[in-house]
């Protein structure tokens, strides 16, 4: 529901009743993630999707019914239903869809308003919704913000809230979005609850170090992938908003310093595409001792193999090592600036995702992963 926040939050803010249809769980080849949403307004407008279009008419009609019933429904689609095909789900997949109503009287309309307000405006919050459970709790809502305060709420279970607050908080910590389970002791109202918790969180970081051509198309790529890019260089003829009008923000300062000062976290992405030593030695020596997502090194294998035996001389581990992707990017056969940005870009995804970085064709593994499982050093590289 919270990938299409910024317009859901509009209509709230202009009055509209509407419903929401959000992806609780996937299995097989399904095309959208957890969370995933289609909203449809009062009007019959209807903004989003839950399926890329094979079950879009059949949820419409469902997020209709919710305008007019009020009630919270949790509907299964998929390969093993006899009208699979008619409804359009052929790829293979399962769908959970939980269809919520938020009209003025709902009660969960407060909270799921806090909710994508936040996440309209990047600010991170979590909300929890319940799917499996009593049904007086179905289509109430809780909100968790990240200084611990609370919107919403599941009626007179107290405990509940706190316990539901507790999990969602440690999701939002993760931005992390999927079901959570809680039994009936921790329920505390006598059954066991399923709940569905969204995070929202400002986009991830990219830091591209070295303002030279192939950076331009990096940034590009990194914008396409959701990042907020910073461009980092201590020269200031080349770090500029001329040359670089996609970038959320440029920095000219020596790399290693910047990057010791600001603020990265877990899912921050490191593009060192200066390949000089005396910028690159006291940012990677910085860079790989960092619990970031992602640390890339620009350069030629021989450019590799110097940098190796410079960085250890540094004291650097061979631990600390094995977390460089050097030479960065998937082996695409990439020479031009925004070819090699589209192998960086893969790379990124595939450490993310857990992907292999080979052609589907062929293959016998997952299309779709549920998480990084690929070891450090597996994936391929250009040079």
């Amino acid at each position: 529901m919270l990938d299409i926040a910024e317009e859901l939050s509009r209509w709230v803010e202009q009055g509209r009743d509407f419903a929401v249809a959000t992806v609780v769980a996937v299995s097989g080849s399904a095309p959208r993630p957890p969370g995933a949403a289609l909203a449809v307004n009062a009007d019959g407008t209807a903004i989003g999707s839950v399926s890329g279009g094979c079950v879009e008419g059949a949820v419409y009609e469902l997020c209709r019914q919710a305008l007019q019933d009020g009630e919270t429904v949790v509907e299964r689609f998929g390969y093993s239903d006899e009208d699979a095909f008619a409804v359009g789900l052929t790829c293979g997949g399962i769908l959970d869809v939980m269809v919520t109503p938020v009209r003025a009287a709902d009660p969960a309309r407060p909270a799921l308003a806090a909710a994508l307000a936040a996440a309209a405006h990047g600010r991170a919050a979590a909300v929890a919704r319940i799917v499996r459970g009593p049904a007086e709790l179905t289509g109430r809502a809780l909100v968790v913000h990240p200084d611990g305060t609370r919107t919403g709420g599941f009626g007179a279970h107290p405990e509940l809230d706190r316990t539901v607050a507790a999990e969602a908080g440690a999701f939002l910590d993760a931005g992390r979005t999927g079901t959570l389970g809680i039994g009936e002791q921790g329920s505390r109202c006598g059954a066991p609850l399923t709940l569905l918790v969204e995070s929202s969180v400002p986009p991830p970081r990219m830091i591209v170090f070295g303002a030279v051509d192939f950076a331009s198309a990096l940034v590009r790529a990194g914008k396409f992938l959701g990042h907020h890019v910073t461009v980092c260089d201590a020269r200031p003829v080349f770090a500029t908003p001329a040359r670089f009008p996609d970038a959320d923000e440029i920095v000219v300062e020596w790399p290693h310093e910047y990057l010791r000062r600001t603020a990265t976290d877990a899912r921050t992405v490191l593009c060192v595409l200066t390949h000089d030593a005396k910028f690159d030695i006291p940012l990677l020596q910085l860079a790989l001792r960092l619990p970031v997502a992602y640390v890339g090194a620009m350069g030629s294998r021989r450019t590799h193999l110097d940098r190796n035996a410079r960085l250890r001389e540094a004291g650097v581990s061979d631990l600390e090592l094995a977390r460089l992707r050097s030479p960065i990017g998937l082996d695409l056969g990439a020479r031009t600036p925004e070819e090699t940005a589209l192998s960086i870009a893969a790379e990124i995804v595939a450490v993310r995702r857990g992907g292999t970085g080979a052609s589907l064709t062929g293959a016998h593994t997952p299309i779709h992963h549920d998480g990084p499982t690929t070891p450090a050093g597996r994936l391929g590289s250009v040079a």
